[in-house]
């Protein structure tokens, strides 16, 4: 009689181990890579062969701690190694820096792509020769520039690695002139680069006219392109039609064209009640842009953010759609006239069909008739930006998105006059289902019925439209195009050709203040703008109150403190109304530019500690894993430093995982983040410019913070 036999059941170690290492790879979350490399050994095997990706935490002369396990790892990132902005060598002549950069190139001999804080020249001496294939270098550096001659933060990075294509600088504070005259001297490594990222965010100055000349002519493979210019016609040298000719002559292959004057930079807001309008007119003439447009054809993603006023850009941006026809992203900044009223066609900015993502800033003739033609014009917009535009309104902006509904996914209201709080979020409403990302300025108005211009809207009427923007009946044909007809109600609309009624708000109920209970099913990041003493705790009465998969949330503030009543008005900013997000686990709080007095202040008014205890305020009740958090200052001594309330605020957050103060804290009061059981990795970092040349205080001492990171690694994680 044959004996049975039961198979045996199929394991997951029996996929070969191709596929299995495959699987692995593909795995980008480093918290799930890292708890599959505990599985077993074999896995754990795998995860180290397969990693490619790392990023170094812990004191730098801590080498013994430097895994050596993980030789295939091509993008490594030290620029997070403790003491945060400290030399990694700082002594050119030292044999122990020459034999800590060996150890790194042993530990990991395959790296390809490097970011690194480089505060003086000998970090790229001692690194550069140990990875010559190089190919992607970013540099970071909020310190002043150190003392050396023209160029010299980047000769040995030059001389040494001769493959290199990308050149990251976007935080890297140097001189405007040093980097034309290292390209100049290694022609062969200019001609090879082809992505090259100048937004240089810490330097006050852009390139000027000649620089850009040349070092566009000594990177002709150029394909990537991002620069921090200076157009302001008042200064010698400024980005004009000579520049922008000589730069779509030299470099012909670029698919990603970023222009920007460096105040759009610094001073990215503005200021709502502007008309729009600057004192002076770029000196760049409409045949420079088409000349501009026809000389890059392969163009895919442009920014434009000039902040002098661009006149009657339409025909401009026309020629653009037909020079560039590949385009699918685009930012304009301080251009007017971006569509022509009173045509019978779409026309302007509206005939680029093809793009994705736009952004308009400072328009100041943008309306909502206007706002209609670019929604017809575009119909694959998924990213929408609009910032300084006081003309637009929440029903020029809700049709907008109701025409949009089925395709955009992100929107940033930012600056408009007309567009408070409520009235952006009131005009989300027809993607209310669907968005992923919004930002929105928290300037909270009416609690009432949308107000445009001192009158509620009433009726939308479609042939008005017709006859304001000009545009034709046969545009509005496309299939399943929806207009609502009244924004007080917020719930009828029509389709254009089945005259059939359809229903925004049939299933929501109103939270008794004018704005209905509704769920965001798909916010994931929430990014939020204040004004110095406004609250959080109102957001949830706007329409915010469901965001079952909201997850980061980032907070911005900014004015002045000293301009405020001695006293808070209340006790709190209100940020336990954000414990009502199940799945928020990520939170930015920038206050750096919220300014005061950090020390001691005149009589009548108050140093930075109140107000500190005022944002930070009720930030234990929330379940976060990262925190990043910016405190306020003060610029009379360039210095951001927690205070003892933010300190005991923060120390009650039990879930914290990561913690990065973005300023100093004195050692002592270090030590009350121990006491947060789950906190694995705590950072303080200077990232602001100018950041503290001597940091002889016990804010930031090296030895201060080596003793804070000694007695957090001996205390026993839970997980």
């Amino acid at each position: 009689m044959a004996s049975s036999t039961t198979p045996s059941p199929t394991h997951l170690h029996d996929i070969p181990d191709v596929i299995l290492s495959n699987i692995l790879a593909s795995i980008e979350d480093t918290r799930t890579r890292n708890s599959l490399s505990l599985v077993c050994r074999k896995w754990l095997l795998l995860d180290r062969s397969t990693r490619t990706s790392l990023s170094l935490r812990g004191n730098f002369r801590d080498t013994y701690m430097v895994p050596s396990c993980f030789r295939s790892i091509t993008h490594l990132d030290l620029s997070l190694l403790s003491p945060w902005g400290h030399s990694l060598f700082p002594d050119s002549s030292s044999q122990d820096s020459l034999i800590l950069s060996q150890f790194l190139h042993i530990a990991f001999p395959s790296v390809i792509s490097l970011v690194i804080y480089s505060r003086t020249p000998s970090t790229l001496e001692f690194l550069s020769p140990q990875w010559p294939n190089l190919r992607h270098v970013k540099l970071i550096r909020w310190h002043q520039r150190f003392q050396s001659p023209i160029g010299s933060d980047f000769f040995h990075l030059f001389d040494n690695c001769t493959c290199l294509t990308s050149l990251d600088l976007s935080h890297f504070y140097c001189w405007t002139e040093d980097l034309p005259t290292a390209l100049e001297s290694h022609p062969s490594i200019a001609s090879s680069l082809t992505y090259l990222n100048l937004l240089i965010v810490p330097s006050p100055e852009g390139f000027k006219s000649y620089e850009l000349i040349a070092i566009s002519t000594a990177c002709p493979n150029l394909r990537e392109f991002l620069v921090s210019c200076m157009f302001d016609p008042r200064y010698m040298d400024f980005i004009g039609d000579e520049a922008l000719v000589a730069l779509a002559s030299n470099c012909p292959k670029l698919v990603n064209l970023h222009l920007a004057d460096v105040c759009s930079l610094l001073n990215p807001r503005g200021n709502p009640d502007d008309e729009g309008y600057t004192s002076d007119d770029a000196k760049i003439s409409h045949a420079t842009f088409e000349q501009l447009f026809k000389g890059l054809p392969l163009l895919q993603e442009l920014v434009l953010d000039i902040c002098h006023n661009v006149r009657d850009s339409a025909v401009v941006l026309e020629v653009l759609n037909k020079k560039c026809p590949r385009l699918k992203s685009l930012k304009l900044g301080q251009f007017h006239g971006i569509c022509r009223p009173g045509d019978s066609k779409i026309e302007g900015v509206a005939v680029c069909k093809g793009l994705e993502m736009l952004s308009i800033k400072n328009s100041a003739d943008l309306t909502d008739s206007k706002l209609m033609v670019i929604a017809l014009g575009c119909p694959r917009l998924t990213k929408f930006h609009i910032h300084g535009c006081k003309k637009v309104t929440e029903m020029g902006l809700k049709n907008f998105t109701c025409v949009l509904r089925k395709t955009l996914i992100e929107v940033s209201v930012s600056c408009c006059k007309n567009l408070d709080a409520g009235s952006a979020l009131r005009a989300m409403e027809p993607i209310r289902k669907v968005i992923q990302r919004l930002h929105i300025d928290c300037v909270w108005g009416s609690m009432g019925m949308p107000v445009n211009n001192g009158q509620i809207d009433s009726d939308f009427d479609l042939n008005e439209l017709d006859d304001e923007a000009g545009v034709s009946s046969h545009m509005y044909e496309s299939d399943d195009l929806f207009f609502p007809t009244s924004t007080k109600r917020n719930a009828d609309c029509y389709d254009t050709r089945k005259n059939k009624k359809c229903k925004y708000s049939s299933d929501s109920q109103s939270n008794g203040n004018g704005f209905p209970d509704k769920s965001w099913d798909r916010l994931q990041f929430l990014s939020l703008w204040f004004a110095v003493g406004d609250l959080l705790s109102t957001l949830p009465l706007y329409g915010l109150e469901i965001c079952p998969v909201l997850e980061e949330i980032q907070i911005k503030v900014e004015g002045d403190c000293r301009s405020r009543p001695p006293k808070p008005n209340d006790q709190s900013f209100g940020l336990i109304c954000l414990a009502r997000y199940p799945q928020l686990s990520k939170m930015k709080l920038d206050c750096g530019d919220a300014i005061g007095f950090s020390l001691t202040a005149p009589s009548g008014q108050m140093d930075l500690s109140p107000w500190e205890r005022f944002y930070l305020m009720g930030i234990s009740h929330l379940n976060l894993n990262e925190l990043d958090y910016w405190p306020p200052q003060d610029k009379d001594v360039n210095q951001r430093c927690l205070s003892l309330p933010a300190v005991g605020l923060l120390s009650e957050c039990v879930t914290l995982r990561k913690l990065f103060i973005h300023g100093t804290a004195h050692e002592h009061w270090l030590r009350s983040f121990l006491n947060i059981p789950n906190l694995r990795e705590m950072q303080l970092r200077e990232d602001y410019y100018p950041a503290p040349e001597d940091d002889m205080s016990t804010e930031m001492r090296v030895a201060s913070c080596s003793r804070f990171e000694e007695a957090l690694n001996r205390r026993e994680i839970p997980d």
